[in-house]
């Protein structure tokens, strides 16, 4: 089933020419861009003429879709959260030791 549509955020779609599978991962009609990634990873761009003139087929998502992010660790998404969500010992008054009732 061949679509000429606009692209739906989160469908998955295949290339007939070069039989990949992708999914519309975000749109952008002030830039007209489509942004697409493939079953692989990869993250690609099309303008909105392009995808019009593509007769892509809309599929089911792949079963192992996620299988190129398997491996991949906190760190190599370029940021990591290495604060342990405790009280700053250095930022800490008296007032905040202080329950209700002690309080001047």
């Amino acid at each position: 089933m061949s679509i000429s549509e606009q692209p739906i955020l989160g469908q998955w779609y295949q290339d007939p020419a070069s039989e990949r599978s992708f999914r519309v991962v975000a749109q952008d009609e002030e830039s007209d861009s489509i942004e697409i990634q493939y079953a692989n990873g990869d993250i690609s761009a099309l303008d909105y003429a392009s995808w019009t003139d593509s007769e892509f087929d809309s599929i089911e998502a792949p079963e192992d879709w996620a299988a190129p992010f398997d491996d991949v660790e906190i760190d190599d998404l370029g940021y990591s959260d290495p604060d342990l969500h405790g009280p700053d010992l250095h930022d800490i008054t008296l007032t905040d030791l202080l329950n209700e009732d002690d309080q001047l």
